[in-house]
């Protein structure tokens, strides 16, 4: 569905938002997991707030900034105005926040954000898996679907990423989805306490034939990705 400006400045808000509420996959994976993403909702508080004080070592070194303290963003009250915020947020056409789901167990969560129509036409995407997760392409297979879904669903041309230098594992997640490095940014983001360069990378629609999750098929990671 095009995007149509005057729905925004007319109205504020966009009557629906393409690729919002909607699922992507599921697909199987090589390691035999059965791989999807559905829209955030608010019965996964408890979960989200579990594992994110749990894995608090893995995250906090990698995700922006919380001023509040890690505890502190991760209160009832903290998931009551963080879910809200990416739900308004995709009903107003800005995001497409999804549940990474493998073998119908919550994995961690994928997000579309910054999403621009028209003759800019992109969003980056961001994600994060709990730690019980790693190891079985969860993450690559999760960017493939997200990925795919900007692009099929969301009606965008290009999609991008950052990631940190010291942190080279989510870059091979990105160059699997063939993903390229467009450049390397300075002082970009405030990650836990600083600033922090980034390496930029990228993909537009046209640059893999099938997408992401048949360049994933080919490469053998995942082995079945019928509807």
């Amino acid at each position: 569905m095009p995007f149509v400006f005057d729905s925004i400045f007319a109205r504020g808000r966009r009557r629906d938002h393409p690729g919002w509420p909607e699922t992507a996959g599921p697909v199987t994976t090589c390691h035999n997991d059965e791989i999807m993403l559905r829209p955030i909702t608010g019965d996964d508080g408890d979960w989200w707030r579990a594992t994110r004080v749990k894995q608090e070592a893995r995250l906090r070194p990698v995700e922006p900034t919380v001023p509040q303290g890690w505890l502190r963003a991760h209160t009832p009250a903290a998931w009551r105005e963080h879910c809200r915020l990416l739900r308004d947020s995709a009903r107003d056409g800005v995001t497409v926040p999804f549940v990474i789901v493998v073998n119908g167990d919550r994995a961690g969560e994928l997000t579309l954000g910054s999403i621009s129509h028209g003759s800019i036409s992109e969003c980056w995407i961001g994600y994060w898996v709990a730690a019980e997760f790693t190891g079985r392409h969860v993450a690559t297979v999760a960017t493939a679907l997200g990925t795919d879904h900007a692009f099929t669903r969301v009606g965008l041309h290009r999609v991008t990423a950052t990631y940190l230098p010291d942190n080279p594992a989510s870059g091979a997640v990105l160059r699997r989805n063939g993903f390229r490095e467009e450049g390397f940014l300075l002082s970009d983001i405030n990650i836990n306490g600083r600033w922090r360069d980034h390496h930029l990378m990228a993909l537009t629609e046209d640059e893999l034939h099938g997408g992401c999750v048949g360049f994933l098929e080919q490469a053998g990671l995942i082995v079945d990705s019928a509807p």
